[in-house]
């Protein structure tokens, strides 16, 4: 029979503790390389589709209109008028809820918050973001 104690000393627990930092960085490394894979299997399926479609198709100008449709949507300019309200709204959410159960700290955060989104709150009006906005401030800069 084999004692205990000579069973322990062969489990060397240097060799364990190694192990930890391999697992914080490989957990590290998964969430990268996990968002590449998704973004190509995403993109295979319509990859496949524009050429098994192009295959049938006779006129090359079909085609191009056919890879107009796969494009990503322009998105609108960022409303930074609705990004500061919110913004302004969630640091007083911050603050009520160290106002009155956490304390100063989360009251600071809270307050840094708000004043974060009146800046963006300022910078929606004063930089004009929409082609609607930019041509009225032109016209109204030609006028004067």
């Amino acid at each position: 029979m084999l004692r205990l104690r000579y069973t322990l000393n062969s489990f060397n627990i240097m060799n364990v503790s190694i192990i930890i930092p391999i697992l914080g960085i490989l957990t590290g490394l998964l969430i990268p390389i996990a968002a590449f894979i998704w973004l190509y299997l995403d993109a295979k399926d319509k990859r496949k589709t524009v050429l098994e479609i192009s295959k049938h198709l006779d006129d090359p100008s079909k085609v191009e209109e056919l890879l107009l449709i796969f494009e990503e949507r322009k998105k609108e300019p960022i409303d930074y008028r609705r990004g500061g309200i919110i913004t302004i709204f969630v640091g007083l959410g911050f603050f009520f809820f160290g106002f009155y159960f956490l304390g100063s700290i989360l009251q600071g955060v809270g307050a840094l918050v708000g004043l974060i989104g009146v800046g963006t709150l300022l910078a929606g009006y004063l930089y004009p973001n929409t082609e609607k906005e930019l041509n009225d401030a032109v016209s109204h800069y030609e006028k004067k």
